[in-house]
């Protein structure tokens, strides 16, 4: 009787070693886990947060409206000047074409050519 009283002890020695070596096989799996899990969860917030400042900067951009505002008042202050220059310079023109026209016409109906 002594060899099954020695072979049960040995059973349950190999059985607790069984049991030992799956439960640090199974809490380095879960281990393994979770850090790919924080990981991955690194990655994705990083993700997120350029997509949100890309979203911030969208919204600045097309919502800034005093700054839009402000730069379209100064382009049209600007083309406005421009109008105002171009006018006067066809005015001049104009002066100018009509005075030498008048010379010219003066020039023709003296003539004896005519």
């Amino acid at each position: 009787m002594s060899q099954p009283s020695r072979i049960l002890p040995q059973s349950k020695e190999t059985l607790l070693k069984s049991y030992t070596k799956r439960l640090k096989d199974d809490v380095k799996s879960i281990l393994d886990n979770f850090t790919e899990i924080v990981k991955s969860s690194k990655v994705r917030a990083g993700e997120s947060l350029m997509k949100l400042v890309s979203d911030m900067k969208e919204f600045l951009i097309l919502n800034d409206f005093p700054s839009v505002n402000t730069s379209i008042s100064e382009r049209s202050n600007t083309l406005q000047e421009m109008t105002t220059q171009t006018d006067q310079q066809l005015l001049n023109l104009k002066q100018e074409l009509a005075v030498n026209l008048f010379e010219l016409e003066q020039s023709y109906y003296s003539s004896s050519y005519r």
